[in-house]
């Protein structure tokens, strides 16, 4: 790899300290309120919410690991990133009554449509799962990246970020997250396209590349027999895990709550959708050129994950190198600064302030700014542990959210479609689905020590996906079956909070607040989807 030079310094430079004037700005305009803190005063507009729903995305391991998806055979993968159409779910669908409802967090809502139970456990469940997966991956792959980039040991490099980034999303909250963000998302967008533009060019275009790998290798469509991604559990787990990521995770749902508006909210998240198209062009092709170039003796590395910058560092000249380097950069950044705000506002608004319901607002907003430390601080000391995990390992996280979402997602879908789920029906889904999911973890880890053939040995064997389209399966019936069997919910649990009991008043306010303009750039959105779907068919 070419090492950065002065020019791409320069231009790093200048990207940080662009950066530290906005987090500079925003925290002096920041008013001592938990909503000004935790949703950035509900006052941003549709661009900002947009930008920041893609930049909490896609953070430093989902951009190197997308491109080793590229160049690896892995490419069914792909599915996942084109969930744009989820994303518009959580714009028409999930948060009118999210909005409706006032709430600040994903288990507050739970708690209004069923009881304490729910929110006490989705609470604790987010914030465990936060600290132990998302914040310590993005840690561990960003002190990689930074590392590999700049040239500084692991620790400087992954202790510095973390630092950095721990300190505006104290000092500013959400509304520093949100604009920062905006800044991130242009920048990463620049840079990763600007590469994809070279990378095609220096392989002599698309068809040239698709000559040296393969169309087989460019098929996203595997048969059912297929060991590793059979299409249908594909379709249906990666579905299942879209709808919990996109539409009742705080870390992305926090982000559209901040909007001004429903209608702005709404706008934010197509914006946000349309944004979520670009990763297969940004990321996942510049690791397919990778592999090309490696095919043909024009470029060398040891694994799929550094497909994407030691094509960086080889194809661009100096300062477009530094900025893609600062795009990087800023995916780092702003995702581990969306899930340090997201935790403590979890830990503020669902657990400190349920204790302690008469807390002022400025010592709320502390004790936000002190959980983000902690937080910050279980980060740092989590990475030796992460360093030390082995491959496998830290490729088996990424498939947690298979386990994780089902339950969660079953509870959130028939909460809003169905009228008769009850608290009762909620608890009991939540609780078993984590058992069941924590369960499955346990026997993947000891499978090898399990006799074949057994039931234990088969549940911690079958494909993730199967495992968990079928799991999903179970946690529909489950709330159902226990929902029906114990009394309907109050009416002021599903009043304005479910499709059957909204109001003849909120449903035309719903209709003012989107126009044809939205519609049809929703329309356009699923279309390339199905576009994208079809046209990587191998064929």
């Amino acid at each position: 790899m070419k090492t950065l030079d002065f020019l791409d310094w320069i231009t790093i430079s200048l990207y940080f300290l662009i950066l530290l004037g906005i987090a500079v700005w925003v925290i002096r305009r920041k008013k001592e309120n938990t909503e000004d803190y935790f949703l950035a005063g509900r006052n941003v507009g549709w661009f900002v919410v947009g930008a920041s729903i893609f930049a909490s995305n896609i953070g430093s391991e989902h951009v190197v690991g997308l491109a080793g998806t590229g160049a690896s055979n892995k490419l069914p993968l792909l599915i996942y990133e084109i969930h744009a159409w989820i994303v518009l779910l959580l714009g028409w669908v999930f948060l009118p009554f999210y909005a409706r409802s006032g709430v600040f967090t994903m288990p507050e809502f739970l708690e209004k449509r069923f009881d304490a139970r729910s929110r006490w456990i989705l609470s604790i469940f987010s914030i465990v799962a936060y600290v132990l997966t998302k914040i310590s991956v993005t840690i561990y792959a960003g002190g990689i990246v930074v590392s590999a980039l700049l040239g500084i040991d692991f620790w400087t490099g992954a202790i510095a970020t973390v630092v950095l980034t721990g300190l505006y999303t104290v000092l500013g909250g959400m509304r520093a997250v949100v604009y920062t963000e905006a800044l991130q998302a242009v920048v990463l967008v620049v840079g990763a396209a600007t590469l994809t533009l070279i990378g095609l060019d220096h392989v002599g275009g698309w068809n040239s590349m698709r000559e040296t790998v393969s169309p087989e290798y460019l098929n996203m469509w595997r048969s059912l027999s297929d060991a590793d991604f059979p299409w249908l559990p594909l379709v249906i787990t990666s579905t299942i895990v879209g709808i919990w990521y996109w539409c009742t995770d705080q870390y992305i749902v926090q982000r559209a709550l901040t909007a001004k508006s429903i209608k702005e909210g709404r706008r934010g998240t197509i914006f946000g959708a349309l944004l979520k198209l670009m990763p297969v062009f940004l990321f996942l092709i510049p690791g397919v050129i990778a592999l090309t170039l490696k095919m043909r003796g024009e470029l060398e590395w040891e694994t799929p994950d550094q497909a994407f910058p030691v094509l960086m560092s080889n194809l661009l000249p100096s300062g477009l190198r530094g900025l893609v380097a600062a795009g990087l950069l800023a995916a780092l950044m702003s995702s581990l600064a969306s899930v340090f705000n997201s935790c403590s506002t979890l830990f503020t608004v669902d657990i400190y302030k349920k204790l302690k319901p008469n807390t002022p607002e400025k010592k709320l907003v502390r004790t936000g700014q002190i959980a983000t430390v902690i937080v910050v601080i279980i980060g740092i000391i989590w990475i030796p542990i992460m360093a030390n995990i082995s491959g496998v390992l830290y490729e088996y996280l990424q498939s947690v959210q298979s386990y994780i979402a089902p339950p969660i997602a079953a509870v959130f879908l028939l909460g809003i479609f169905h009228k008769r789920i009850n608290a009762q029906g909620a608890f009991v889904t939540l609780i078993t689905g984590f058992v069941v999911g924590a369960l499955r973890i346990v026997l993947e880890l000891v499978k090898g020590s399990l006799e074949p053939g057994s039931i234990w040995h088969t549940l911690g064997a079958t494909n993730f996906l199967t495992f968990a389209a079928w799991f999903f399966l179970f946690c529909i019936v489950l709330i159902v079956v226990v929902s029906w069997l114990t009394p309907a919910p109050a009416p002021e649990k599903v009043a304005n909070l479910t499709f059957a009991t909204i109001s003849p008043e909120e449903k035309a306010r719903n209709k003012n607040s989107y126009n044809w303009k939205d519609i049809t750039f929703s329309v356009l959105i699923v279309a390339v989807v199905v576009w994208i779907m079809i046209w990587f068919n191998g064929k």
